[in-house]
């Protein structure tokens, strides 16, 4: 479900979710507003670094919530193994990953299901800066 063309949120199109269905809608259109903003203002092509911390004074004065770089434990056998930080948790409901890349391929999309999976949160965006149009992938668990 990447950005392509057309008026689908669930394939990530330049225009913001509006269906009620959607998993977490109303996050992801406060976040995808947000990256657009930040993108229109910065343009593309700069670290990814640069657009989270972009995303973080945003979303913040869009009134939501954001931890940057939180540590979740990671357990095998019961026994800790080491720790994962997702760039960006909003509302405590969202991971979000800004990214610069040409494409998001089968790693991204692999690397936020074991997020998902581990912080037992249901969405994950992942939002690319590489081009003039934002673009975007909802993965969900």
């Amino acid at each position: 479900m990447s950005r392509m063309s057309g008026g689908n949120p669930r394939t990530g199109s330049a225009e913001l979710p509006q269906d009620p269905e959607l998993l977490h809608g109303e996050i992801s259109e406060i976040v995808i507003g947000s990256a657009m903003r930040v993108l229109n203002t910065l343009k593309p092509g700069l670290d990814e670094k640069l657009y989270e911390n972009a995303l973080v004074i945003e979303l913040t004065e869009r009134g939501a919530r954001v931890e940057q770089q939180r540590r979740f434990p990671v357990n095998y056998q019961g026994k800790l193994i080491g720790s994962l930080q997702p760039d960006l948790i909003v509302n405590e409901a969202v991971i979000v990953d800004p990214k610069v890349v040409s494409a998001f391929n089968e790693t991204h999309v692999a690397q936020m299901t074991g997020y998902l999976a581990i912080t037992g949160l249901r969405l994950a965006l992942l939002l690319n800066f590489k081009s003039a149009r934002l673009e975007w992938k909802r993965v969900v668990r």
